[in-house]
C-alpha cells in the first residue's frame, strides 16, 4: 500500500502539480479582493436620474416609426443625455430615440464622451482621450461600438460608454485584469474564460482526485508509524 501510494501520489503529482498551485494561488485572489473592487464599484458615482416628465414625451409608437423597426423590448429611461427611447429589435441590435423630441439619437462626440464619463466616475482619477472601439476589446463583455475612456487612478479604471446613451455599461480595471486571469487559470479557460466543462478541466480535476486521496493514505502511514515510535519510547523508558 505504501509503495503503490507513494508512487501515485509522486507521478500524478508531477502531471497536475502546477494547476493545483495555480488552483490555490486563485482561491487566494478571488477570495481576498472584495467583488466589489474587482467590479470598479467603488469608482462609480452614485446617479440619481431625474423624474421622468408626466407629458410632452413621444410615445414608443412614434419612436418605433423613427428609427424603423418593430422592436421586441422598448425601455424609456431617463438618463444623463435626458428621457431616451432605447428599443431593441429581433436582431438584438439597439436603437435609441430622443424621447423629448423624437429624434433618432446619433453616437456621442468624443468631447461629450469625456464629460459623461467623468460625470460618472467617483475618485482622483482624471479621464483621458476617448477611444472608439467599432468591435471592443473581449474584456468590455459587451457587443460594439463603444467608448472607451481610461483614468489615470493607481488602478487604472476603464469605463465602457453606450455612443448613444452615454452611460457606462461595464468597467474594468488591472484589479479586475489580475482577478480574470487566476480565474482562467482557475477554468482553464484562456480563450474565452466562460467555458468550466470542458475535457482539459475535467481531466485535471480527475487526476488531482487521487493525488489526494494517496497523499491521506500517506499522511496516515506516517502518523500511524510516528504514533508507534512514539508509543515504543515511552514503553521504553
Amino acid at each position: 500500500m505504501l509503495r503503490l501510494s507513494t508512487q501515485i501520489h509522486k507521478w500524478l503529482a508531477l502531471v497536475v502539480g502546477l494547476q493545483v498551485l495555480g488552483w490555490v494561488l486563485g482561491g487566494v485572489v478571488m477570495t481576498a479582493i472584495p467583488i466589489e473592487t474587482v467590479r470598479s464599484e467603488h469608482h462609480l458615482a452614485k446617479f440619481q436620474p431625474s423624474a421622468l416628465p408626466a407629458e410632452g414625451l413621444v410615445d414608443f409608437a412614434a419612436a418605433a416609426a423613427t428609427v424603423g423597426v418593430t422592436p421586441v423590448e422598448a425601455t424609456l429611461k431617463s438618463s444623463l443625455r435626458g428621457p431616451l427611447w432605447v428599443l431593441k429589435d429581433a436582431q438584438g441590435k439597439t436603437h435609441v430615440v430622443d424621447a423629448a423630441t423624437g429624434r433618432h439619437v446619433t453616437a456621442l462626440p468624443a468631447k461629450e464622451v469625456r464629460f459623461l464619463a467623468g460625470a460618472q466616475y467617483e475618485g482622483k482619477g482624471a479621464p483621458g482621450e476617448p477611444a472608439w472601439h467599432a468591435v471592443p476589446p473581449q474584456e468590455a463583455g459587451r457587443p460594439g461600438p463603444l467608448w472607451a475612456v481610461d483614468f489615470d487612478d493607481a488602478e487604472k479604471t476603464r469605463f465602457y460608454l453606450s455612443p448613444e446613451t452615454g452611460e457606462v455599461v461595464s468597467r474594468r480595471s488591472d484589479v479586475w485584469r489580475l482577478y480574470d486571469f487566476f480565474w482562467r487559470v482557475h477554468i482553464l479557460d484562456f480563450r474565452d474564460g466562460e467555458d468550466f466543462n470542458h475535457p482539459l478541466i475535467i481531466a485535471a480535476a480527475a487526476l488531482t482526485l487521487p493525488v489526494v486521496i494517496t497523499g491521506l493514505i500517506l499522511l496516515w502511514i506516517r502518523l500511524a508509524r510516528d504514533l508507534k515510535s512514539l508509543r515504543a519510547r515511552r514503553q521504553g523508558r
